[in-house]
């Protein structure tokens, strides 16, 4: 089994930022897309990155995708993109610096995995999480799980991202703040009753 690399640059922070997620393949073949998730506001990950093994003859950083415009998430793009110049996904195409607009059902690879893109809008209107069938892993951004609507209009928006959550196994989440949450030995609850 082919296993990705994910590493957190800011959990070591000491500013207000967003969990940024740096995904090698296993191997840094050629291949590989090394990929950020969100980019947050710390400065500190330029360095973190510029230090960083990612591969002989490759970009340190390929692509980034963003979950969603908060400035906790999207802060540092402008200094992201004149260090690495990667191709910038994000649901919100008028977000400045984002230049490949990501669809509802969209696939991404990110290391060496396939990534399916599910767009929810339980916290802002441009939420985005990114779901790998293959290790049940999902990247959620600020959806927080269990999810909670503020009323019945966004839980009936949602229904069909919900349904399609619904149907899928996952292991392990990583949210745009805090911890991995781990599934493996507990029930995973999509949304609250």
């Amino acid at each position: 089994m082919i296993l990705m690399r994910i590493m957190n640059l800011t959990e070591d922070s000491k500013l207000y930022t967003s969990n940024v997620y740096f995904i090698l393949g296993e191997w840094n073949t050629l291949d590989d897309v090394n990929t950020l998730i969100d980019v947050g506001s710390d400065i500190k990950v330029i360095d973190k990155l510029q230090a960083m093994n990612t591969g002989l003859g490759k970009r340190k950083v390929d692509q980034v995708i963003i979950t969603h415009s908060h400035s906790d998430h999207v802060s540092l793009l402008p200094s992201i993109i004149e260090a690495f110049n990667p191709k910038i996904y994000g649901f919100n195409i008028h977000l400045k610096g984002v230049n490949h607009a990501l669809h509802d059902g969209d696939k991404l690879r990110i290391g060496e995995k396939m990534f399916e893109v599910i767009h929810i809008t339980s916290h802002s209107y441009d939420s985005i999480c990114l779901y790998c069938e293959e290790d049940g892993i999902l990247f959620s951004g600020d959806t927080n799980f269990p999810i909670e609507f503020e009323n019945q209009q966004l839980k009936d928006e949602n229904a069909y991202a919900i349904s399609r959550l619904h149907g899928k196994v996952i292991k392990q989440i990583y949210s745009g703040h805090g911890a991995v949450q781990d599934f493996n030995s507990r029930k995973f609850e999509l949304t609250k009753q």
